[in-house]
């Protein structure tokens, strides 16, 4: 049997010309739309990256310190195609540190955002391959020495990686055990419980919701269409709503 994570496909959606994944910045105006094709081939791109760049192979440990954003979709996808255990981590409120199985050695790769790299309560994980994901539209300007920019190093790497490995329900998604069939399972629960359903528009408040299960896994689960917001004043949120033909507000 197969994993059983969502995987964006133009299959489950109403409408596979319109965008699966929208990131839009209230404070800048920055926008980025991704249809289902256009979020598979980044993640292609990711999983080439993790697999080929790196060398990892299924049950490497990867920690993920980002935001709700495309690019974090594109990294999480990724690692998941080619069987990675992702640790993903919120952001710190109290610098108290995640704890989880092999949590006191060096991850194969750690990707962190420039903010949560400098950030004084975050406890950034070692890493033997260590990558600064950044959220604007440029390449990053300033990458400390050890560090490497994710999207430079992506597009190095073509969206059909050859050899993809066979990956199983029950392999494990995350360090903690938890695995590719058991994570669907989840994710589905959770689009039952937001009453998502094929074609559904869901708007995520990126300051609010933070976690891949809800503004990513359960939408996929359900074919249904994300809009995530940063920056978004609450009294906006209406106007921006049904500007974007939202259905479902998260």
């Amino acid at each position: 049997m197969r994993a059983a994570l969502p995987v964006p496909s133009a299959a489950g959606l109403a409408d596979p010309d319109r965008p699966l994944l929208s990131y839009l910045d209230h404070r800048t105006g920055a926008r980025h739309d991704l249809t289902a094709a256009a979020l598979g081939d980044l993640a292609a791109r990711a999983a080439g990256l993790l697999r080929d760049g790196c060398g990892l192979a299924p049950g490497s440990r990867v920690a993920v310190l980002l935001p709700p954003h495309w690019r974090t979709a594109a990294v999480l996808l990724g690692a998941w195609a080619v069987g990675l255990a992702v640790s993903f981590r919120p952001r710190a409120t109290a610098g108290l540190p995640v704890l989880e199985p092999g949590g006191d050695r060096p991850y194969d790769v750690v990707l962190v955002t420039p903010e949560r790299l400098d950030d004084w309560l975050e406890d950034v994980p070692d890493g033997l391959h260590r990558y600064l994901v950044g959220t604007g539209p440029q390449p990053l300007v300033d990458v400390p020495a050890g560090w490497l920019d994710w999207s430079v190093e992506v597009l190095r790497h073509g969206v059909a990686p050859t050899d993809r490995p066979v990956l199983h329900a029950n392999d494990a998604a995350s360090p903690d055990g938890t695995s590719y069939a058991e994570w669907g399972s989840i994710a589905k629960a959770v689009a039952e419980q937001l009453d998502l359903r094929t074609g559904d528009r869901l708007l995520v408040d990126v300051a609010e919701h933070d976690q891949p299960l809800k503004w990513l896994l359960a939408p996929l689960s359900a074919g249904a269409s994300v809009l995530l917001c940063a920056n978004l004043d609450p009294a906006d949120r209406d106007a921006v709503a049904a500007a974007e033909q939202v259905t479902r507000v998260l």
